[in-house]
């Protein structure tokens, strides 16, 4: 007894302060929802799970060959590479067809979505006559119409070479897709030759949009690596590693590519000198304060993610950075332009049906590992002109309630997009999730090096072993974000059948057989590809409609106002592609709700190809409209 006194004596401060720490996880812990609230609002919500058909005779592989620098972190330098878009590529009207960037083969993939009765048979895009090497892989795909025919092409970046351009060639009409359907076409000019010699890009992210406002589409390639030979297993160095944990510098940067009547020409000067040299994992694009230019969010691992004002005219694509104003009861890691957190993917929606944009910022999030925080910036402005003059003045009016919206903490996140899933009229979050699936926990080594002085961190050398076998989030599964009646959201992603325990990158949205209900796409890393096939069983009115010009081609960055008939609004975009690795269909799905069954109002605003801004009224009943875009707007 009097040894255990003693005992007590001696250690009451650890006991104490081990009763705070426990006492105090109970106390701040978000409440967890229980079976019943998540089952209530699941039941609106329903999928079929399906297998993406994929080309047989690659070889197929679970690590990639990397610089010999990076061989006892080959599993991370392996852990980025799974993309799909879904949009309409074969040009039958409907977004169903994918384009899926595999890392088990390295090859980007044309596949139709499933089910689909006489459909082409999946083939991967071939580059020839264009330079290749065994040192590059594809990262992501965006569909686009890059030379204006109306046909849908596929723009393909990579680590380890330029972006391809694959072009829909003219006599494809009439006939199945195949690999000779496109013709490969380079973004970057180079030196022609059997064997690739040009810049060594390492690209993890792509946005496609009208920037300077001159009516045709531009194009932003963010890479993550500084130009290197980050995939060619013969070298011994040449390589780096982020030279901060939080604020790095020595990355990839960013680059834009300006539409010209002769091919697209590199421009630089864009980005602010500051941003332009970010690790970058995402970007999206849109119209944020109503002046018909869109902004664009910038996602960079290891801090410096950033906003970034349009100030662009035509011939001159031009961003500054906008930043929260710092009030001193916000950490500045959870404010516009000042985290510190890891952005890995990022899109635009309104979250809270205010007429306004506001965006989801993926982070890692993963408790007892690194337990950052998403984002959930929510605008803190009354109107589209009070966010435009907030710009001027170089201020972001928006403040993270990711807290309190329940979407705080989910894992190590990468790709997100909202859509609204059971045409409720409110958006729904998916997330990618997971990082490298093995047996060996590595969170440890990955928590020592967090707190590892930044001179060591850019040298590989100093860098914890993570190779085949290892884990670290491999089991953490994506998830599907649904608002209860109070507002919050819930995670229903296992109720669903969504919760694959293999980690995910991209994710990709469309309607696919045209039934009125937003189907999902999901590429996972060193795994399959999946198509979720929406059957929600009573799913509201919607409008889906695809905006094209004169020439067929989607009007990229036309706006949707949709006023409902209880006088609130809906509002949506045409996105020419942004995120992660995922890409979503360019046709705008907009959902109305229970009970709206005759027309609705209906206000377009869209940019011609001459740069002129157009904005027109109409009526449109619930369903799917294909209206041309032109000095009017006209239902085909």
């Amino acid at each position: 007894m009097k040894k255990a006194s003693i005992w007590l004596r001696k250690n009451t401060p650890g006991v104490v302060a081990l009763a705070l720490m426990v006492g105090t996880f109970y106390a701040v812990r978000l409440p967890e929802p229980s079976a019943a609230e998540i089952h209530d609002v699941a039941e609106d919500f329903a999928f079929d799970s399906m297998s993406i058909a994929m080309p047989a005779g690659f070889e197929k592989k679970d690590i990639r060959k990397v610089n010999k620098a990076y061989e006892h972190i080959d599993a991370w330098i392996s852990s980025v590479g799974a993309g799909i878009a879904m949009n309409d590529v074969d040009g039958d009207g409907l977004a169903n067809d994918l384009c899926v960037t595999d890392p088990r083969t390295d090859q980007a993939v044309v596949t139709p979505t499933p089910d689909r009765e006489g459909a082409y048979r999946p083939f991967a895009l071939d580059a020839d006559p264009l330079p290749v090497s065994d040192t590059m892989a594809p990262m992501g795909c965006v569909p686009g119409d890059f030379n204006e025919d109306g046909a849908t092409d596929l723009l393909v970046y990579y680590w380890g070479r330029t972006p391809i351009v694959f072009t829909a060639k003219d006599d494809r009409k009439g006939k199945a897709l195949t690999a000779g359907s496109f013709e490969a076409t380079e973004l970057l000019p180079g030196k022609p030759g059997p064997r690739y010699t040009g810049p060594l890009w390492n690209s993890n992210a792509a946005a496609v949009a009208d920037f300077d406002g001159d009516g045709h589409d531009d194009i932003f390639i963010g890479n993550y690596f500084p130009d290197s030979p980050v995939l060619d297993p013969s070298k011994d160095g040449d390589v780096v590693m982020q030279e901060s944990m939080s604020h790095a510098q020595n990355g990839g940067g960013g680059h834009f590519f300006r539409w010209t009547e002769n091919g697209y020409e590199k421009t630089d000067g864009s980005l602010p000198q500051s941003l332009n040299n970010g690790w970058t994992l995402a970007a999206s694009a849109a119209d944020l304060d109503g002046d018909h230019l869109p902004e664009m969010y910038v996602g960079h691992d290891f801090g410096t993610s950033a906003l970034l004002y349009n100030k662009s005219r035509p011939g001159r694509i031009e961003f500054a950075e906008v930043k929260a104003v710092h009030s001193g009861t916000v950490p500045k890691s959870k404010e516009i332009g000042r985290s510190s957190f890891k952005g890995m993917g990022i899109d635009f929606g309104d979250l809270d049906n205010d007429g306004l944009y506001d965006m989801f910022v993926s982070n890692i999030t993963t408790s007892f590992g690194i337990q950052e925080s998403n984002f959930a910036f929510v605008g803190t402005a009354n109107s589209r002109a009070e966010v435009q003059g907030r710009f001027r003045d170089g201020e972001a009016p928006y403040e993270d309630r990711s807290t309190d919206l329940g979407v705080a903490w989910s894992g190590w996140g990468w790709d997100v997009k909202t859509g609204d899933f059971d045409n409720d009229g409110e958006l729904e979050i998916t997330q990618a999730l997971g990082f490298v699936k093995g047996k060996e926990n590595r969170w440890p080594q990955l928590q020592e090096l967090a707190t590892t002085n930044d001179a060591l961190i850019s040298n590989p050398l100093w860098w914890p072993n993570l190779r085949r076998g290892d884990d670290l989030a491999g089991s953490q599964t994506m998830r599907f974000f649904a608002k209860n009646d109070n507002g919050t959201y819930l995670n229903l992603s296992e109720a669903l059948g969504l919760a694959v325990p293999v980690p995910s990158r991209g994710i990709a949205t469309g309607d696919a057989d045209g039934d009125g209900r937003l189907d999902l796409a999901v590429a996972h890393q060193w795994g399959e590809p999946r198509f979720y096939r929406n059957v929600s069983p009573d799913a509201g009115a919607h409008l889906g409609l695809k905006l094209t010009g004169e020439s067929g081609s989607p009007v990229v960055g036309a706006e949707v106002c949709v006023t409902l008939p209880d006088g609130t609004r809906r509002m949506g975009r045409v996105d020419g592609g942004g995120g992660h690795s995922g890409k979503r269909s360019t046709e705008v799905h907009i959902g109305l709700g229970h009970g709206v069954e005759g027309p609705v109002e209906v206000l377009l605003t869209w940019r011609d190809r001459d740069g002129d801004v157009h904005e027109q009224q109409m009526e449109l009943a619930p369903g799917r409209h294909h209206i041309r875009l032109g000095n009017q707007a006209k239902e085909k």
